[in-house]
Parts: structure tokens; sequence; C-alpha cells
């Protein structure tokens, strides 16, 4: 049996983010509020040290000077879920992909569904930048966090996806 995680929080522009893992990797992220809100689970334990490096580079993400995580990380999902993570870690920054653009990039072209399914279980987003990603009409939809942080995000990295109809304003 794998020992429980630690765990700790890091301030942020959205609120505190709650990251957990383990002395060799990042395997969690949790938003502050939306959906994907969440606590440390039953027998983590608090502990500050593993997380510095990535408190540094979430810190150094929002002041615009990160744009692209190099942090070990550990996922588990089904096979088809860590394609879908592996290809949200692609979209470069300041970009968005349909999720019919991301389920083409993984060989399936017809499982746009699965794909948005398998983004909202994302257990790293912002790490693995699911907000990058758009219904096919360039609409935002869902989000973990909620949209007005998807908008917050996509717009800290320049990008106006869904700015004309959303009507949601930066946090």
């Amino acid at each position: 049996m794998a020992p429980p995680l630690s765990y700790t929080y890091v301030e942020s522009p959205i609120g505190l983010l709650l990251v957990a893992g383990d002395e060799t990797a990042l395997q969690v992220l949790k938003f502050p509020g939306g959906r994907g809100a969440d606590g440390p689970q039953p027998g983590w334990r608090r502990d500050n040290g593993p997380f510095a490096e990535a408190a540094r580079q979430i810190e150094a993400y929002f002041a615009g000077e990160l744009r692209r995580f190099d942090l070990p990380l550990r996922f588990r999902g089904s096979p088809f879920q860590e394609r879908v993570w592996h290809a949200l870690a692609d979209i470069p920054y300041g970009e968005t992909r349909s999720y019919g653009e991301v389920a083409a990039l993984i060989g399936a072209p017809e499982a746009s569904r699965a794909v948005g399914l398998a983004a909202g279980r994302n257990p790293l987003p912002i790490v693995l930048p699911c907000h990058r990603v758009i219904g096919a009409n360039g609409q935002l939809t869902g989000f973990g966090g909620g949209l007005p942080t998807k908008t917050f995000l996509l717009r800290l990295e320049g990008n106006r996806a869904g700015a004309p109809s959303a009507q949601l304003s930066l946090l």
C-alpha cells in the first residue's frame, strides 16, 4: 500500500490551491471553488517541504513568467484518460484546442465527448492545462474551477477565447 500523500496550499490570484503528492511527484491540484473544489483526503498529512518547487512554479505561472511546468508528476487514470492528460500538456501556452481537436490528436477523432469527460477528471489542472480546451464553436465550456476561473487563466495567458459571449470578468 502506498504511503499517504502530503499536501499544502499555494496562494494564487484565484484563491488557495491545494497541492498534494509524495516526495517524488506532484499528484493532485485542487481549486478553492467550483465543482473541482476539494480538501485533503483522510490520512493525508500537511507538509510544505515536498512542494517548494511546485509552489515556485505556480507562483511564476500566475506572475506571467512561466509558460510550461517542469515538475515530476504522477497521475493514474484509464489508458484513455492518461492519453488525454498527456495531450493537454502539449497545448501551447496562450492557445486553445477544441475537444474534437484533442480527440483527433490522440487518434480517437469520434471521442470528443469522452475527451471532455477525461478532461473533467484531470487531477492536475493548470499544470495539465485543461482550461485550454474549449467547445468546437469557440465558446467556453465546463471547467472544474468554474468558468470565471477558466476565463481568468485564458486571459492570463493572453487568450480571449469565448470573451465576447462569456461576459465573464477577471477574478
